[in-house]
């Protein structure tokens, strides 16, 4: 099984637009999601975009390294998540010499590519006896 992680830290999107396009692409296989982020009207769906071809490239690296076999067919979004990232405070001028702060947030996403694990690789699951 292959497992790789790709992470993008202070990104200029907001946590809450970040999550919406999150949650379009989690479990999916990891060309779907592509192609999904591709055609998607959203501005956050471009970093995600690129975030996801990272995690296959990091896969594919990964895989040679181990010298193990990788189709990247297989591979799906195992897990992803937007974490809040530092805020940018800035202010703006109002009437009467005031001044209103506007809040830059920005976002760390995190995604987690994988293989599924064959059902032979996986450990024979334990029976329990009934007792009587």
């Amino acid at each position: 099984m292959v497992e790789s992680i790709a992470r993008v830290k202070h990104i200029r999107v907001t946590p809450q637009k970040a999550r919406r396009v999150v949650a379009l692409i989690k479990g999916k296989q990891a060309q779907e999601a592509l192609a999904i982020l591709k055609f998607a009207p959203q501005s956050a769906s471009e970093p995600i975009y690129k975030l996801v071809a990272a995690g296959i490239a990091n896969a594919r690296v990964k895989a040679d390294k181990d010298s193990e076999y990788l189709d990247e067919q297989d591979l799906y979004v195992a897990n992803a998540y937007v974490d809040e990232g530092t805020t940018l405070k800035r202010f703006r001028p109002r009437a009467q010499g005031r001044a209103f702060q506007i809040k830059k947030r920005t976002s760390h996403i995190t995604i987690v590519l994988a293989t599924p694990v064959a059902a032979d690789a996986a450990p024979a699951a334990k029976t329990k006896k009934a007792s009587k």
